[in-house]
């Protein structure tokens, strides 16, 4: 089982959506654009969603080393 994290390579500011990629096998810049779309038309007020999952989600060598 995959697990979700941020990733410590593909980043521009948290990794969040360089590890969301990463993991479903995405473009970054697709998830990059979907996030700013979130935020530019307010739908679940994409910045805090960003904040949040940047605080919640560990980085990429946490959850490899737990493995």
């Amino acid at each position: 089982m995959t697990k979700l994290y941020r990733s410590e390579t593909d980043r521009v500011l948290g990794g969040v959506c360089g590890g969301i990629a990463e993991v479903y096998d995405l473009e970054p810049t697709l998830v990059r654009l979907l996030l700013i779309a979130l935020v530019l038309f307010g739908i679940g007020s994409g910045i805090l969603l960003y904040l949040i999952a940047w605080l919640i989600i560990p980085t990429e060598s946490e959850v490899k080393d737990d493995s």
